[in-house]
């Protein structure tokens, strides 16, 4: 009976049932005037919009980093479609979860002509079993389906999925959005923090936008957890952020899809020759906690790729820091690294080694480029005399400047040029020599 009446009393409290929900939660834009931020998707007359809005919704995969209005979309979408809607969360739910709704999606078309929706939130997480179930419903309509992800669903969803939906990619908030989401949370009473009356400048409400890395849900907890710190009509400041943040969170996940864009940066800041950006980026990953063995291969394949016969010690540097990686690891990894990939961006560049044995590849792959000339052959076993294998080749060693001109291409390909060196560093010198050797092919 005791039990009873404290149920009563909860139930009769006055205390409003949302003001238990965190304030990005109560916060979450209720209408298409409220979603912040993806003018690009889902601004007026755009097609997305118009199918939201004529609730003829396509499958559809929305893409985008942590707090850009994934799940806000769905459900907004939830609250506008006259379809029967349905959520999961790939975390929790299995394969007969998603039995039950496709039976279910099967009885709303046959008996109501309903069509259904499902959401999957975090879908990069269901294994290819479980992607695959969807298939055939989602190829003949019988379902819609929506799912969010923070990876990239190219890396992540089967392709047999990816071709039956459209990819919506939702970008991160720039820094107005955010602080006119700020704005709306300071002075919303109903849903925000309007009841406390919290002054706040611009400028600390825009730390706090870059502290967010442009994730709203972000912003508003750490606006929150502030918020929870000072009294009515108190102000919000720097030291009041800096007293709930500690140390910044760092936004790279080794398995995420940002782990590949930070890697893109640091290896295209290194062929761009700027080692600031490249220091930066390589800061990045060994913040994060990324595998210096990985870090030290990208390295390599970079001085190889990118610096080539431009500074053939480039090469030699990287692989003798990612030996020395593996030798002292962390923290003294770091240093090898960095003299590496600072040279490797300092370095003059060329990829004309990497262009060269792709385009010999390409015609080895597609093209009869014909046999092996006979005075290239192998010589050295018993009979091979007789075939002629040897007989005609011309040892360069004893003659001037160690060159001689002689057929090395098969014939079917002697017009094909594969290596075109740069004039940037010591493959200039490579240059100049090769069109003394070979002045008829190096004038093309």
């Amino acid at each position: 009976m005791e039990n009873m009446d404290l149920f009563s009393v909860a139930a009769e409290s006055n205390v409003e049932t949302h003001s238990f929900e965190p304030l990005a939660q109560r916060m979450r834009p209720r209408n298409f005037d409220e979603l912040l931020g993806q003018e690009e998707v889902l601004g007026k007359g755009r097609f997305l919009r118009q199918m939201i809005e004529k609730d003829m919704i396509p499958s559809l995969i929305l893409y985008g980093p942590p707090g850009t209005g994934k799940t806000t979309l769905a459900q907004m979408i939830a609250s506008l479609t006259g379809s029967d809607f349905h959520r999961l969360n790939a975390v929790a739910a299995g394969i007969q979860d998603i039995r039950a709704i496709l039976k279910e999606a099967e009885e709303q078309r046959k008996y109501y002509g309903r069509r259904t929706i499902v959401f999957i939130d975090e879908i990069h997480r269901f294994n290819k079993s479980q992607q695959d179930v969807l298939l055939p419903y989602v190829e003949d309509g019988r379902l819609v389906l929506i799912g969010a992800t923070t990876e990239n669903p190219f890396f992540e969803v089967n392709h047999a999925l990816l071709s039956r939906v459209r990819i919506v990619r939702l970008k991160a908030l720039g820094a107005p959005e955010l602080l006119t989401v700020l704005r709306m949370a300071l002075t919303d009473s109903e849903r925000g923090l309007g009841k406390q009356e919290i002054k706040a400048s611009d400028e600390v409400l825009l730390a706090l936008a870059e502290i967010g890395g442009g994730d709203a849900r972000m912003c508003l907890n750490l606006l929150e957890s502030a918020a929870a710190m000072l009294p009515k009509g108190g102000e919000l400041t720097v030291g009041v952020m800096e007293g709930i943040l500690g140390e910044r969170v760092q936004r790279y996940d080794k398995k995420g899809d940002n782990h590949y864009d930070v890697v893109s940066a640091f290896i295209k800041s290194m062929r761009g020759s700027d080692p600031d950006a490249a220091l930066h980026y390589l800061a990045r990953m060994l913040a994060a906690g990324e595998d210096v063995k990985f870090i030290a291969r990208r390295v390599v394949i970079c001085a190889a790729e990118d610096v080539g016969c431009a500074d053939p010690m480039a090469l030699v540097l990287a692989s003798a820091a990612a030996q020395a990686v593996q030798f002292l690891g962390m923290p003294e990894a770091r240093i090898p690294l960095a003299e590496a990939v600072t040279y490797i961006a300092a370095a003059p560049k060329s990829n004309a080694a990497y262009l060269g044995v792709d385009a010999a590849l390409a015609d080895v792959r597609g093209r009869n480029c014909g046999e092996v000339p006979v005075h290239l052959r192998d010589a050295h076993y018993k009979g091979a005399a007789k075939l002629g294998h040897g007989i005609d080749y011309i040892y360069p060693h004893d003659y001037s400047g160690h060159f001689v001109k002689q057929q090395y291409l098969p014939e079917k390909i002697l017009d094909r040029q594969y290596y075109n060196p740069s004039e940037n560093g010591k493959e200039k010198f490579m240059g100049e020599y090769l069109r003394q050797c070979w002045p008829e092919r190096q004038a093309k």
